[in-house]
């Protein structure tokens, strides 16, 4: 334990190591410790406190350009520090090369996008919500909406899967809206995140108070919460419904976000053929997100829809393509998928594909003992090869539609070919981040659309005319709102200046135009 690296906190400008030994974070391929972390003994509400007082009127004094200057500093930071950071995600979150750049790339992407929003808003510290409504008859009464920065700090809580991204695309629009940020991320894999809070302290970019980052447990944060705050959470849903109903949270009115986990679909038109252009990009999408960060994503494909005539053929094919997927030690070479993130997570993931056998049957892969392409012992780490079932009856399977299972698992299931079969199917779910759509059938995907927009925050159109430049639908993009309905945590994020919005307040003003036109810049 003496090599074992500490997690600090750095809590009122100040770095703050909490007490006791605390948590242990592990390296998942070989069960070593890698570094510990506590929180004990920090004063949550002094830490809240000071972001509020000090940070808030630090950001607040900066105009738009500014916070953006300082994102693009950011960005540039992470960048340099790229190898470094991946090596981090590959000791402590298991991540190959691939999965760690998604990861670490995401965060400084995100964070320059938002820098060119703020160089766009200029020197403003307010922003306008439309035109000016005229009221009055003789006057020049009128009414007009304005966004101003709330008074509160941003509370960023976030899943372990993405320690980077994660809280980056809350911390951009955070910032460029005024708000300082308090940083929680998951302490299972938490080294990336705290060796990036150490490379933001030190690059000087943060405005006093402006950035505060919690190391450990989140222990009594929540009971100190203000009504001008904004949390900010990804995870579980069963989390998101705790912190929605936490007392203080419902006292004072917090304003919340959840981005939860969410049982997402593909469904493959009628029209596409075996082999086409569509049909590739299908199996391929479909296995990448089946594996990418070893399926531990919000966004990865965990229902497959196709026409009951093809289900055999797409079968074979995705079992073909997953057949592909060399597991083991990150970082050996020809590795293409790492383990999970912990023993936990394995047995969770053991644990959740018993339950979806029996709604099906396993028709790829198996989770007593994976063989791995490294040479490595099979009952060492916490790696599982991808697993795919097939669901016959996906209307008497409710387990399917409300059983997440996070790794590297997907159920392949029939429908009828109609758009509102599939769309019913979908709606199983009863709200997604993503659900996506392979078809290069006009009429299919405007029903299908129509059926499927109200349950998904986003739908991914995969068609051939697309298929040799297409991100995915696992790639969250800043100018897209990331979130989704129901089981999906109700929350959104990102869209571009929507982002922002949700750290502002929208105040109606009603008065003379010269006045208002005073406010605005």
């Amino acid at each position: 334990m003496t090599d074992t690296l500490r997690i600090r906190s750095y809590v009122q400008d100040q770095w703050v190591d909490g007490e006791g030994e605390g948590s242990r974070l592990y390296n998942p391929s070989t069960g070593e410790v890698v570094a510990t972390a506590s929180t004990t003994g920090v004063d949550m509400g002094a830490a809240l406190e000071h972001a509020r007082r000090v940070g808030g009127a630090s950001l607040r004094a900066l105009t738009f350009a500014e916070r953006g200057a300082i994102l693009k500093g950011l960005s540039k930071v992470v960048r340099e520090h790229r190898d470094e950071l991946l090596e981090l995600a590959r000791t402590n979150g298991g991540n190959t090369a691939g999965d760690g750049s998604f990861d670490i790339d995401g965060a400084s992407g995100t964070l320059f996008f938002y820098s060119n929003i703020g160089r766009g808003l200029g020197d403003a510290k307010i922003l306008a919500d439309g035109d000016a409504l005229p009221l009055g008859k003789e006057t020049s009464l009128c009414g007009r909406h304005v966004w101003v920065p709330r008074r509160g700090a941003a509370v960023l809580i976030n899943a372990f899967n993405f320690p980077a991204w994660g809280f980056a695309e809350k911390m951009a629009c955070a910032l460029m809206a005024g708000m300082p940020i308090v940083v929680k991320p998951a302490t299972l894999t938490a080294t990336v995140a705290h060796r990036l809070a150490e490379l933001f302290v030190d690059s000087g970019l943060l405005p006093a108070g402006s950035w505060t980052f919690l190391a450990g447990p989140a222990g009594d944060l929540l009971d100190h919460l203000e009504a001008q705050d904004v949390l900010a959470f990804t995870g579980s849903a069963a989390t998101g419904r705790k912190m929605r109903s936490h007392p203080r949270v419902l006292e004072k009115g917090v304003r919340v976000s959840v981005e939860a986990d969410s049982l997402n679909a593909a469904v493959l038109g009628p029209d596409v053929d075996v082999a086409s252009d569509t049909w590739n990009l299908f199996v391929k999408e479909v296995t990448r997100e089946m594996t990418q960060k070893a399926g531990q994503k919000c966004t990865a494909t965990r229902r497959i829809f196709v026409p009951a005539g093809q289900l055999a053929e797409a079968r074979d094919a995705l079992a073909q393509r997953l057949a592909k997927t060399t597991v083991g030690e990150p970082g050996a070479e020809g590795v293409r998928m790492g383990p999970l993130a912990s023993a936990a997570q394995l047995e969770d993931v053991r644990s959740g594909v018993g339950d979806l056998a029996t709604c099906g049957q396993i028709v790829f892969g198996a989770v007593e003992r994976v063989e791995r392409g490294d040479g490595g012992d099979a009952d060492a780490g916490c790696f599982l090869g991808p697993v795919l079932l097939q669901c016959d009856h996906p209307r008497e399977a409710p387990t399917v539609h409300n059983r997440e299972v996070f790794g590297p698992v997907a159920t392949l299931m029939p429908y009828d070919g109609t758009a509102d079969d599939a769309a019913e199917l979908v709606a199983l779910g009863e709200g997604s981040l993503v659900s996506s759509v392979y078809s290069d059938d006009k009429d299919f995907v405007r029903d299908l659309i129509l059926g499927i927009a109200p349950y998904n925050g986003r739908v991914y159109l995969g068609s051939a005319d697309i298929a040799s430049e297409a991100w995915g639908p696992g790639a969250v993009l800043p100018g897209l709102v990331h979130g989704g309905p129901g089981r999906a945590g109700g929350g959104e994020e990102l869209g571009g200046l929507r982002g922002v919005h949700h750290y502002m307040q929208r105040t109606a003003l009603e008065g003379s135009a010269e006045l208002i036109g005073a406010v605005l810049p």
